[in-house]
C-alpha cells in the first residue's frame, strides 16, 4: 500500500468516524447488558455476545489504525524536531555548565571519576 499523506482535516475525519464506530460498539455492549438485567435472556450468554463484540471491534480498531501508524510517526518526528528548535532557541547557553556540575555530582555518588567530563 501507498504511503498515506493526509490533510489535517482528512485525518479529523478519520479519527472522527473511528469515534462514531467505537461508540456504536460501547451502545451495542451496553444494550447487551441491559437486556441481562431484564432476565429475559442467559446473562451468562450475552455476556459471551459482548465478549465477541469487543473482539471484533479491537479487530476493526486495528485494521484502521495499522495504515495510519507510519503516517503518526512521521508527523511525530517532523513536530518534534520543531520542538527541538524551539527548545535550543530559548535554551541558555550557561545551562551546558550547570549539567555539566550537575553529572559530575551524579559520577562522584556512583563512585566514579568525573575527569572524562
Amino acid at each position: 500500500m501507498a504511503a498515506l499523506n493526509f490533510t489535517s482535516e482528512q485525518r479529523q475525519d478519520v479519527y472522527r468516524l473511528m469515534f462514531h464506530i467505537n461508540r456504536s460498539f460501547h451502545l451495542i455492549v451496553q444494550r447487551l447488558d441491559e437486556l441481562g438485567q431484564l432476565r429475559i435472556v442467559n446473562r451468562k450468554e450475552l455476556q459471551e455476545i459482548a465478549g465477541l463484540t469487543q473482539e471484533v471491534q479491537i479487530e476493526v480498531n486495528m485494521a484502521l489504525l495499522d495504515p495510519l501508524r507510519p503516517l503518526e510517526e512521521h508527523d511525530l518526528a517532523q513536530f518534534g524536531k520543531v520542538r527541538i528548535a524551539v527548545e535550543k532557541r530559548f535554551r541558555d547557553p550557561d545551562d551546558v555548565f550547570l549539567h555539566a556540575e550537575e553529572r559530575k555530582k551524579e559520577l562522584a555518588k556512583q563512585g566514579r571519576k568525573s575527569s572524562s567530563i
